[in-house]
C-alpha cells in the first residue's frame, strides 16, 4: 500500500533527522525506518476499523428508533443495515481482523462518542435517507452506502484530527491509506481467512527499494557529496537547505545505485517532493542541481542503467 514516492518520504525525514542528531546511528536508522512501515500499516488499519465502528452505531440507532412513541414513517421502517448487512457484516465478524485490531490496541482507544457523532453526522445525509427507505437493498446498494460513509468519514473534521493526533503519518500517508480503505470496501466480503495482510507493504518497495535508498544514501554520504559540492557554484554547500541537501544525495543515491530507475524518473520524484517539504525556491534549485549532476555523470560513464531504467 505504499508508494515509492512515500518511502522515499520516509527516508528523507529519517536522513534529516540523523544530520539534526548525530547521535543516531545506522543501526537506530534501519530500526527507526521499519517503524515508519509498520506505523503506514497501522494508520490503515485503524481507518478500517474505525470505519467498522461507525457501522455498529446503526444497531443502536435502531432501537432507539423503535422506541419512539410517535415514530416517523423512516423510523417504522429503519433496520439497522448499515451494520447488519452481508459485506460489513463479513469484516465486523472477521475473528483474525478482530483479533488484530486488539493486539494493535485499537479496541482500547476506541471512543463510543466519536462513532456516535461521525455517525450522527451521516444520519443528515440524503442519501442515507434514501437507503433506508428502499425495500429489498441488494448488495450493490450497501456497497454503494458504505463507500458514502467513508467518504463522509475521511472528511470529517473529527475524524482527521483523532488520525492526526494518532498517527505523526498521517498527512503522509493519507492518500495511499484511503485508497487502500477503499479497495478493501470494494472488495467486501472478506473471507473469513483474509486479515488483511496483503495491505502490508510489499517487500520490493519497503526492502529493495526503500531500505536500500536509506542505506546506500547513508553510508555513502562522502562520496555523494563529493559529487554534489562542485555543482553548489556561489553556494556554501553548510548553507544549502537541510531538506534540499538531504534530497539531493538521496537522487545522486539513486543515481549511482539503482539501475532501473530511470534518471528523470529520479529527478521529477525529487522536484516533486521538494515543493511539499522544502522552500518556495527548492524546485528550481534541486532540479537545476539534479539535471547538472546527470549529465556530469553520463559524460564520465558512471550513470549505469538497465531494462526500465533505460527508459527516457
Amino acid at each position: 500500500m505504499l508508494s515509492r514516492r512515500s518511502v522515499r518520504i520516509k527516508v528523507m525525514q529519517l536522513l534529516y533527522a540523523v544530520a539534526c542528531d548525530e547521535g543516531l546511528n545506522q543501526k537506530d536508522l534501519k530500526k527507526l525506518y521499519w517503524k515508519a512501515v509498520d506505523k503506514s500499516y497501522d494508520v490503515f488499519l485503524y481507518n478500517f476499523y474505525n470505519f467498522i465502528q461507525v457501522t455498529k452505531v446503526a444497531a443502536d440507532d435502531e432501537a432507539k428508533r423503535k422506541s419512539k412513541h410517535l415514530p416517523t414513517p423512516e423510523d417504522k421502517v429503519f433496520e439497522a443495515w448499515l451494520c447488519n448487512n452481508e459485506l460489513i457484516a463479513s469484516a465486523r465478524d472477521n475473528k483474525k481482523l478482530q483479533k488484530l485490531f486488539e493486539k494493535k490496541g485499537f479496541v482500547a482507544e476506541g471512543d463510543r462518542d466519536f462513532y456516535k457523532k461521525i455517525y450522527g453526522e451521516f444520519v443528515k445525509e440524503e442519501a442515507y435517507s434514501n437507503y433506508i427507505l428502499k425495500a429489498n437493498k441488494t448488495n450493490e446498494d450497501h456497497l454503494a452506502i458504505l463507500l458514502d460513509l467513508y467518504r463522509l468519514c475521511r472528511k470529517n473534521e473529527l475524524f482527521i484530527e483523532q488520525m492526526q493526533d494518532l498517527f505523526i503519518n498521517w498527512i503522509d500517508d493519507k492518500s495511499l491509506v484511503v485508497g487502500s480503505v477503499k479497495k478493501v470496501i470494494k472488495g467486501l466480503p472478506l473471507s473469513q481467512e483474509d486479515d488483511l495482510s496483503k495491505y502490508f507493504p510489499d517487500s520490493e518497495t519497503v526492502k529493495e527499494f526503500g531500505e536500500e535508498l536509506l542505506e546506500t544514501t547513508s553510508l555513502g554520504d562522502s562520496v555523494i557529496k563529493d559529487y554534489i559540492d562542485p555543482l553548489l557554484k556561489n553556494w556554501d554547500s553548510d548553507r544549502v537547505a537541510l531538506v534540499d541537501m538531504v534530497l539531493l544525495k538521496m537522487a545522486a543515491s539513486e543515481f549511482l545505485n539503482f539501475e532501473t530507475i530511470p534518471a528523470k524518473v529520479t529527478i521529477n520524484e525529487y522536484v516533486e517532493i521538494s515543493k511539499s517539504y522544502s522552500t518556495d525556491k527548492s524546485r528550481e534549485f534541486v532540479n537545476g542541481v539534479l539535471d547538472k549532476l546527470m549529465k556530469n555523470l553520463q559524460a564520465d560513464d558512471k550513470l549505469v542503467k538497465t531494462g526500465r531504467g533505460l527508459i527516457d
